[in-house]
């Protein structure tokens, strides 16, 4: 099946065309919008769901908001991915929405700098949202750039460690581990080589791995990529060293880059049954709270255990946190019709029962603090762990700039590089990897 867009908002940051969002509309955040919210009107919302079960939660949840506004028609166009958005946004015109989601929230920074979005400031202040208590904090994070917001949250992710019960218990480990120096000697159990492969491995490293990208590791770690001024902070905070390093010698011990790259190639696709989590080829998996729902509907024949990732060995009182990130929400600043526009987005985004039914529907983490607590909500114990994980107060999601994913990009192939073997000094190709962000970032402004 082709890779849903709303379980990879991270791994899609990484590929997104950084030529598409460096045209995008440049058009005045300044919202005009002097349309009727009252009147007959038809307002068109662009979406990426495309599996049939998100496409059908999606259209409830609209039905839903037509009943509460029977004057507003909304005509709904799914599997929009993000480069078919940034060239609507960036040509405008009639036939372009009046609502837009996005699974890419690395891209607010650039959407909100450029224009592409409008700002959502005065349709909050005029409706007298108390964002602080509306949304967690870093979903407020991740929906602004430098006070111009431009998006907001709708529904939101959370990463944490799959873990087979049956592997467990056949290697005699009784607890998921709670470290990352834990984490190794659990891998090292879990992993039955077979000749120049593996039987079963105990957890995949490479970047290249499903989920194991260079944001979702650092989360774990306490962290800033950029300092008080805006410039990179990667070769100056020792998370960063001390991260790949780690990376680095779990990719080592469980058998180098080469042997483990090439048992990879052998995995089935990230979507479909024959994940290799799913197949028993992978003992441990770094994942999102999606991956129960596809685990449920492959079948697995035995028992999946759920846990926060493990954090630093000197970051032990922090375990329960992880990487949050979600899909946002906005409005086109060339439509006509923004004030009913506002009312889908505002009804999408914040009414409880809407955030409760949507999330229960596609198995994601609700993004309102009253839906989070919502007595509507119900999931069994492992989604909890997602929950917790999403409420934690050291749980973390990506900087954003005003180029978008660009510096992601450009850590992820030193990463890539580092962990290869390829790079021997890591303190001398931080700082060359930081000089290069903020070169591109300078060019951006």
């Amino acid at each position: 099946m082709p890779v849903p867009p709303r379980r990879t908002a991270a791994a899609l940051a990484v590929t997104v065309s950084a030529a598409l969002l460096a045209s995008a509309c440049t058009g005045s955040t300044d919202n005009t919008a002097t349309d009727d919210p009252n009147a007959e009107t038809t307002i068109t919302f662009w979406h990426g769901w495309s599996a049939p079960s998100e496409v059908k939660a999606i259209k409830d949840n609209v039905a839903r908001f037509e009943k509460a506004h029977p004057n507003i028609r909304v005509k709904v166009v799914g599997n929009i991915n993000d480069d078919k958005l940034n060239q609507a946004l960036r040509a405008g015109g009639s036939n372009g929405p009046d609502v837009v989601s996005s699974f890419t929230t690395a891209n607010v920074g650039k959407f909100c700098a450029s224009g592409a979005l409008a700002d959502l400031g005065p349709f909050l202040e005029k409706d007298e949202v108390d964002l602080d208590k509306t949304f967690p904090k870093v979903l407020q994070e991740y929906t602004q750039f430098e006070g111009v917001r431009c998006a907001l949250p709708l529904l939101s992710d959370a990463y944490g460690l799959y873990y087979n019960k049956d592997a467990f218990e056949a290697a005699g480990i009784t607890a998921p581990p709670k470290t990352w120096s834990e984490f190794t000697e659990v891998a090292k159990k879990l992993t039955k080589p077979k000749g120049d492969s593996y039987e079963q491995l105990g957890f995949m490293p490479n970047y290249l791995g499903y989920e194991t990208v260079v944001s979702h590791y650092m989360s774990q770690w306490n962290h800033r990529y950029f300092d008080a001024d805006g410039k990179s902070n990667i070769a100056k905070d020792p998370a960063f060293a001390e991260m790949m390093t780690y990376q680095k010698s779990l990719v080592d011990d469980l058998g180098g880059f080469r042997k483990l790259d090439k048992y990879r190639t052998t995995f089935g696709d990230e979507w479909g049954a024959e994940h290799p989590f799913h197949t028993g080829q992978v003992a441990m998996q770094l994942d999102g709270e999606w991956r129960l729902n596809f685990i449920e509907d492959a079948g697995v024949d035995f028992e999946v255990g759920v846990a926060p990732l493990p954090v630093a060995d000197d970051e032990v009182k922090e375990y329960g946190k992880g990487y949050l990130s979600g899909t946002i929400m906005g409005i086109a600043p060339q439509s006509k019709k923004q004030n009913a526009a506002w009312e889908l987005v505002k009804y999408m985004t914040m009414d409880t029962d809407a955030v409760v039914s949507f999330a229960g529907a596609i198995g994601n983490v609700p993004s309102t603090l009253d839906a989070l607590k919502s007595p509507d909500l119900k999931f069994d114990d492992r989604f909890r762990v997602f929950l917790d994980i999403a409420q934690h107060p050291e749980s973390t999601t990506s900087d954003n700039a005003v180029n978008g994913s660009t510096y992601q990009d450009t850590l992820t192939d030193f990463a890539q590089k580092y962990e290869k073997g390829e790079v021997s000094d890591l303190q001398k190709g931080l700082e060359e990897t930081a000089a290069q962000i903020d070169r591109d970032i300078a060019r951006s402004k």
